[in-house]
């Protein structure tokens, strides 16, 4: 309840990727807000997520008052942060259970998805978050390929990179070749071939031109 994420499916790992690569052991969503400068870009709604997330904590501090870890993380974030010190003051108190979050993944771009959490009446304190994404919308696309990880490429679509004296590959293709095509030009195309764009030059290659 103090927003420390203790651990998350491989799917929210990929999602809450910034959060999880923030550096912090565990995890804190407070501390990720208002300290860290990748939160303004992940939260599309800053503002409404990190004054929610300050009712939250006045909330669990009234049912909690000599909770040490939170007065610790309250005093923390006090005083590293003028937005937190400001809203904390206002003795918002609000708790959410369900709602909806608009978030901006460095991967996939702007997410919109509904959230319930639900606490675990086993284990005083702790809580679950479930999220999803409306089926058929864009967002639930995005949420497939947060999943699905980097592309890699297929094995059919590698080749060995030219090699002797005059051996080149294009200009645009120099970066990726060892991940996508492993060398696209003849040694007599080298110099014919070295502007023509990425597209163009996998094209060709494909079709047996090169």
């Amino acid at each position: 309840m103090r927003g420390d994420f203790l651990t998350a499916n491989a799917l929210g790992r990929a999602l809450y990727a910034p959060l999880f690569d923030s550096g912090d052991d565990p995890p804190n969503v407070a501390r990720f807000t208002f300290l860290d400068p990748a939160a303004q870009q992940f939260f599309t709604e800053w503002d409404k997520a990190a004054r929610d997330l300050v009712a939250s904590l006045r909330a669990e501090a009234g049912r909690n008052p000599y909770d040490r870890a939170l007065t610790h993380l309250v005093g923390e974030l006090s005083t590293r942060s003028e937005p937190f010190r400001k809203w904390w003051a206002a003795h918002d108190v609000r708790h959410h259970q369900t709602g909806r979050k608009r978030l901006r993944h460095p991967t996939v771009g702007d997410l919109e998805l509904d959230y319930e959490v639900t606490e675990l009446s086993a284990d005083s304190g702790l809580s679950l978050a479930v999220f999803s994404a409306e089926p058929g919308s864009r967002s639930a696309e995005a949420l497939d390929l947060v999943g699905a990880g980097p592309p890699r490429p297929r094995q059919s679509q590698l080749r060995t990179t030219p090699r002797g004296p005059n051996a080149s590959a294009c200009g645009h293709c120099r970066l990726r070749v060892r991940l996508s095509h492993k060398g696209c030009l003849r040694p007599d195309r080298a110099r014919r071939r070295r502007a023509a764009p990425f597209e163009e030059c996998s094209s060709a290659w494909k079709a047996g031109r090169m």
